[in-house]
C-alpha cells in the first residue's frame, strides 16, 4: 500500500477501544490493538490531522439499550460507567470523542458532522471488534462516501473467523487493507 494518500483530509477513527471492551477475548492480544491504536493516534497528532475516539455506552438505567428480539442479545442492563472509559495512554486533549449506542458509530452520532466540518474525506479505521463496530462503521462511512484505509494489524474481534471474513471479503471491497507500518509510513511521505 505505498500509493496512499493520506492527506489533510483524513483522519483517525478508533472503533471501542475502552477498558470494558479491551477486557474481552479476542483473536489478538487486546494489548497489541491499543499500543498500534495509540502510535496511530501520535502519527495523526503529529500532523495536526483529528484522532476520534469512538465509545460505546448507554445510560445508568439501560433505558437507550437496543430491545430488538435477537438470538445472541447484548448486555440487558448498562455496564459500569468504568466499561466505556477510555484508557488514559490513548486519549490526548483535543481529540473528538463519540459516544455510540449501537454498533456502528454514525448512527445516532455527531461523527458525520465532527468529520464533514473539519473537511475530513478519508477514514483511517482500527479498533474492536473488527466485525461489529469496526465493519458497521466501515459500511456506513463507505455509504456516505468516505475513503476507507483500515489498519489491519490495528484491528481485533472475539471470533479469528470473523476477523479474517471482514478482512478476506468486506474491507478490500470498500477500502484499502494494510498495516499500522504502513499507515504511519504514508502519513511520513
Amino acid at each position: 500500500m505505498t500509493d496512499l494518500n493520506l492527506d489533510a483530509q483524513t483522519a483517525l477513527v478508533l472503533i471501542d477501544l475502552q477498558k470494558g471492551i479491551l477486557g474481552l477475548p479476542t483473536h489478538r492480544r487486546a494489548a497489541d490493538v491499543l499500543r498500534r491504536g495509540i502510535e496511530l493516534a501520535e502519527a495523526f497528532r503529529a500532523r495536526n490531522l483529528p484522532v476520534v475516539l469512538v465509545r460505546v455506552a448507554w445510560s445508568a438505567d439501560g433505558g437507550d439499550l437496543p430491545t430488538t428480539a435477537v438470538d445472541r442479545p447484548g448486555p440487558a442492563v448498562a455496564p459500569p460507567a468504568a466499561f466505556s472509559e477510555i484508557p488514559q495512554e490513548l486519549a490526548a486533549l483535543g481529540d473528538v470523542v463519540v459516544t455510540k449506542r449501537h454498533w456502528g458509530a454514525f448512527t445516532g452520532t455527531e461523527l458525520d458532522l465532527q468529520l464533514r466540518r473539519r473537511g475530513i474525506h478519508r477514514i483511517v479505521l482500527g479498533g474492536i471488534s473488527t466485525s461489529v463496530g469496526v465493519e458497521s462503521t466501515a459500511r456506513t462511512a463507505w455509504e456516505h462516501s468516505y475513503e476507507l484505509v483500515f489498519a489491519e494489524d490495528a484491528t481485533a474481534d472475539t471470533d479469528a473467523d470473523s476477523h479474517a471474513h471482514s478482512f478476506g471479503k468486506i474491507f478490500p471491497r470498500i477500502g484499502r487493507v494494510g498495516s499500522t507500518a504502513e499507515v504511519v509510513a504514508a502519513l511520513k511521505a
